[in-house]
């Protein structure tokens, strides 16, 4: 996992050094709501949607004219997942520090840029487990999830941006404990949406 994240931080640096001088680059926080569920294709299971939160710090480069970029973001996320196996309810989730990394589009509209501008995310995503990973004697969580988001969103006055994204996620999230005492993963992965506020200085 530490050469992933440092691969994670390299491709980040060298994508901002690749960026012409004339491209606009800024930083921002933001923070938002996540709605997510554990998708399980063992029938003895069942999942209900569950809120969460997140929160951090983002950068953006744009070339301009063409509104092509990239954006990047360090960001603390709390998932929570009630799921339901025979009969008994455990919460699944945890709390992340999640790493997205999105193309991004910017809608090119003259007459109205500077006021309102649409644009269109898509990238990979990895989270790491922060918090415990135990949920109880039977399970325990993943140390990461890796997952693959799909996003629009408005950008406000050149500075503020609200956007909403799917994760699509490509890694199961929850170990089981089999009859020989080792931990294995059952097939259920977190798809999620995330609601977001940003401002960009």
């Amino acid at each position: 996992m530490k050469k992933f994240t440092l691969s994670i931080i390299t491709l980040i640096i060298a994508l901002t050094a690749a960026v012409p001088a004339s491209a606009q680059l800024k930083f921002g926080l933001k923070a938002g709501i996540n709605v997510n569920s554990l998708k399980f294709d063992e029938t003895i299971f069942d999942s209900d949607n569950r809120a969460g939160f997140n929160g951090g710090a983002m950068v953006e480069f744009t070339v301009p004219g063409i509104g092509i970029g990239f954006d990047a973001s360090a960001m603390y996320v709390h998932r929570t997942t009630k799921f339901t196996e025979s009969g008994d309810k455990e919460d699944v989730g945890g709390d992340y520090i999640e790493i997205p990394v999105n193309l991004k589009w910017k809608v090119n509209i003259p007459a109205v840029n500077r006021i309102i501008r649409p644009y269109l995310t898509t990238g990979p995503s990895v989270a790491f487990l922060v918090s415990d990973k135990k949920i109880n004697d039977l399970f325990k969580n993943n140390s990461y999830d890796v997952a693959w988001n799909f996003g629009f969103g408005v950008e406000l006055f050149q500075h503020v941006q609200v956007s909403a994204s799917y994760g699509l996620g490509l890694t199961n999230v929850v170990k089981r404990i089999d009859i020989d005492g080792d931990y294995k993963s059952i097939d259920g992965k977190n798809k999620y949406w995330t609601v977001t506020a940003a401002y960009l200085f």
